[in-house]
């Protein structure tokens, strides 16, 4: 018996909810290839494809609307599966009682001329103007360690109230990890990519191999607040964690680092530089979903939002905190404009000056690579902690002329980040490297940090 298609599903799932007060199917379908090397060796080379149905059943109970979710990664082949999964999410509804975000389902705003398009696909060719750079790569001095993945997820959303919408994904990553021949030395190198078109994987191995040269001196340095600057990937961890942190509803509470005395934090000025932090569903490049796909409630994200248009917004505009993340039954109890959360992070308002440029006219700092391990120590303050990975460098009179022999362990917030960074360069797409598996578009700036919190010493490389 031959696999229901998207559309059929949506069609018949919504068909057996007829009795309800409303239902949100979604169907997605993943195709993913890889690439992985090793010892200057490919290693693995590979094609997936998955497919999972959520149905999000809507039932009037006592005291209000419930909603219940069921999800399903067994190929629907019988219109009998459909059925069954209404009928749990509608049990899953009922057990749940009355929720606290309900709000009548979004309606059409547009009609999606793709709807009836069948998934999106890709396979190992799209990497072929990376292979061709690669083979470059792999017969150089270095050993050369890596990955690449290119997924394309395709979305059907379908809703009781007549939307129907659907969407391509495009996600893709590259990163090197580039070591000495004694491997004694290490550098990492990465990229977001939506095509692969546009990575010059043989940039990115120069760009290791450098690192890989300004490690034959080393130094040590003791941990403290150091004057630090930070590359776009550094730049894009820190703040995508501010952006996971942006929730109206905490900060209403009293609850997070963007609660006030007397309310959210809207209005504040954190930094007398022009910042703008945004996310913008149509930014060239990092599109994502126009309308709110959303399996499950939380963080002021609302099942009972799915399709609504999704906008650019403003979470820093100019300095000042602008917006935070509200659903449309929060943004209906605390007076304020329905926010989505975003899918991508940009940063933008600094000079049009390169990384290389910053650290020309650098007296003393330390040069970063990226960050890792990152995790939340006071969410009052949105402190962080976290180490330096790949490379500590040392900066004097504008030159790199070390590697720290170690690594430090940090402690900054984001907003401080933003507060006290003393100059900010050009925006460009980065690959965050803590998030890539979670969040990958970003375009950032490489930025000075007068005092980045250096607090203690880590031995691991």
């Amino acid at each position: 018996m031959s696999t229901l298609s998207p559309q059929e599903i949506v069609e018949r799932v919504l068909a057996a909810s007829a009795g309800l007060a409303g239902c949100a199917v979604i169907v997605s379908e993943t195709g993913e290839a890889v690439l992985r090397w090793a010892n200057s060796t490919m290693t693995t080379n590979g094609h997936t494809t998955s497919r999972r149905v959520t149905v999000i059943a809507f039932v009037d109970v006592e005291g209000g609307t419930a909603a219940g979710t069921v999800s399903s990664s067994v190929a629907v082949t019988d219109p009998a599966q459909l059925e069954d999964l209404v009928r749990e999410a509608e049990r899953s509804a009922r057990d749940a009682g009355p929720a606290e975000d309900a709000a009548p389902l979004p309606e059409p705003t547009c009609e999606d001329v793709a709807w009836g398009d069948p998934a999106a696909e890709t396979s190992i060719a799209v990497y072929s103007d990376l292979a061709s750079g690669l083979a470059e790569v792999l017969a150089g001095p270095n050993r050369q360690y890596g990955f690449a993945s290119h997924s394309l997820t395709t979305v059907w959303l379908g809703t009781s109230a007549g939307v129907r919408r659907r969407w391509v994904q495009p996600t893709g990553s590259v990163e090197l990890n580039v070591k000495t021949p004694d491997l004694s030395g290490s550098a990492w190198a990465g990229a977001a990519t939506t095509d692969f078109t546009d990575v010059d994987v043989v940039a990115l191995a120069a760009e290791a191999a450098d690192r890989l040269a300004w490690g034959a001196r080393k130094v040590t340095l003791e941990p403290g607040r150091h004057e630090t600057l930070m590359p776009p990937s550094a730049v894009a961890d820190m703040l995508v964690y501010l952006s996971w942190s942006m929730e109206g509803r905490s900060a209403q509470e009293g609850r997070s680092a963007l609660a006030g005395p007397d309310g959210p934090r809207i209005g504040e000025q954190l930094t007398p530089l022009p910042l703008t932090l945004s996310s913008d569903p149509d930014a060239p490049g990092m599109e994502y979903e126009p309308f709110v796909v959303a399996t499950a409630s939380g963080g002021g994200t609302s099942v009972f939002d799915n399709g609504a248009p999704n906008r650019r917004v403003d979470w820093v505009r100019e300095g000042v905190i602008s917006e935070l993340v509200y659903s449309r039954a929060e943004a209906a109890e605390f007076g304020t404009a329905f926010t989505p959360a975003g899918d991508n992070l940009i940063l933008t308002g600094g000079a049009d000056t390169s990384l290389p440029e910053m650290v020309a006219r650098t007296e003393r700092a330390l040069l970063l690579t990226c960050l890792w391990y990152i995790r939340e120590v006071d969410p009052t303050t949105l402190l962080l902690t976290g180490l330096t990975r790949d490379g500590v460098y040392l900066v004097e009179h504008g030159e790199v002329v070390a590697e720290v022999d170690h690594n430090f362990r940090f402690n900054y917030s984001p907003l401080d980040l933003l507060r006290r960074t003393s100059e900010v360069g050009a925006t460009v797409p980065t690959l965050p490297r803590e998030w890539k598996d979670w969040f990958t578009r970003t375009a950032m700036p490489p930025v000075r940090v007068p005092d980045f919190h250096m607090s203690s010493v880590s031995l691991g490389r």
